[in-house]
C-alpha cells in the first residue's frame, strides 16, 4: 500500500506538464503569425503593388558636331569614277587633318557604285559616292573647318548634314536619374494615397535607354562655301524615362465592433 500511495501522485504531476507544455508552445508561433500578417500577405496571396513610369529632363550645352561629308563622282567607267571620288575625298580628309581633327575622329560611312542610264535604260556611265564622318570638338571653329573641307573637295563635295551631342553627359544624366525616380515617387505616392494605403519596399526599376531628344541635323547642298558655315549648337535636352514598382503596405483592420 505504501508504495502504491507513492506512485499516484508522480503520474498526476506528468500528466499535468503534458498537457500544459503543448499550451505553452503553441500559443508563442500563433501570436507570431498574427503579427506577421498585418506587414505581409499570406502566402498563397499576391502581393499588392503600384506600378507607375517617371520622366526627368535636364538640358545642357552640346560640345561636339557630328559632319556627314560624302562626295560623288559620274564617269563613263567606274575606274574614273572611282578615282575621282577618292581625290576630292583625300582632299577633305587632308583639310580636316590639316586643320586639327585626329585620324580617330574621322571615319569611312559608306561607299556605293551604281550606274547611270538613260531613258532607254541603257547604262551610259557609273556613279560613285563615298562618305566621310568627321567628329568636330572644337565648337568654335567647327564652321570653319567644315567649309574648308567642303572648298577641298570642289564640285564633287558633299554636305549630308550635321548633329549636335553632349559628349560628357554622366553629370547630367544622373541629374534627369534623381528627377525621373522622385516623379515616379510622386506619382506611388498619389496613388497609394488614394486607395487608402501607404508605399512599402521598392519591388522592381526599370529604365528606358536615355534619349537625347534626337540629334540636331541640318542638311546643306552640293555647293562649295567661300565662307564658314554659321554654326548654332543651342541647348540639348537629355531625358530618363525610369519605371518603379512599390509594394503596398498591407491594410491594418481592428477589432469588430458590435
Amino acid at each position: 500500500m505504501f508504495r502504491s500511495r507513492a506512485t499516484t501522485p508522480v503520474l498526476v504531476a506528468l500528466a499535468v506538464i503534458v498537457v500544459q507544455a503543448p499550451l505553452s508552445l503553441g500559443g508563442g508561433p500563433a501570436f507570431a503569425s498574427a503579427a506577421a500578417t498585418m506587414d505581409s500577405p499570406p502566402a498563397d496571396q499576391a502581393q499588392d503593388s503600384v506600378l507607375v513610369t517617371g520622366t526627368g529632363e535636364v538640358g545642357g550645352e552640346p560640345d561636339t558636331l557630328t559632319a556627314d561629308f560624302g562626295v560623288e563622282t559620274t564617269a563613263s567607267t567606274v575606274a574614273q569614277a572611282l578615282q575621282s571620288a577618292n581625290t576630292a575625298a583625300n582632299r577633305m580628309r587632308d583639310s580636316l587633318i590639316h586643320a586639327g581633327i585626329t585620324r580617330a575622329d574621322l571615319q569611312t560611312s559608306n561607299l556605293t557604285i551604281g550606274t547611270k542610264v538613260d531613258d532607254k535604260q541603257a547604262v551610259i556611265g557609273y556613279t560613285v559616292s563615298e562618305g566621310l564622318t568627321a567628329t568636330i570638338r572644337n565648337l568654335g571653329r567647327a564652321g570653319e573647318l567644315m567649309s574648308a573641307a567642303i572648298a577641298a573637295g570642289g564640285d564633287a563635295a558633299r554636305l549630308n548634314g550635321v548633329s549636335f551631342a553632349i559628349e560628357n553627359d554622366t553629370a547630367l544624366l544622373t541629374k534627369a536619374r534623381k528627377k525621373a525616380f522622385a516623379d515616379a515617387r510622386r506619382k506611388a505616392t498619389l496613388y497609394a494615397g488614394e486607395a487608402g494605403r501607404s508605399l512599402g519596399r521598392v519591388l522592381k526599376v526599370s529604365e528606358a535607354a536615355p534619349s537625347d531628344g534626337g540629334p540636331v541635323t541640318h542638311y546643306f547642298g552640293p555647293a562649295a562655301m567661300s565662307a564658314p558655315f554659321p554654326i548654332d549648337p543651342g541647348r540639348q535636352q537629355l531625358a530618363v524615362t525610369v519605371t518603379v514598382e512599390w509594394a503596398l503596405a498591407m491594410r491594418k483592420t481592428g477589432p469588430a465592433t458590435g
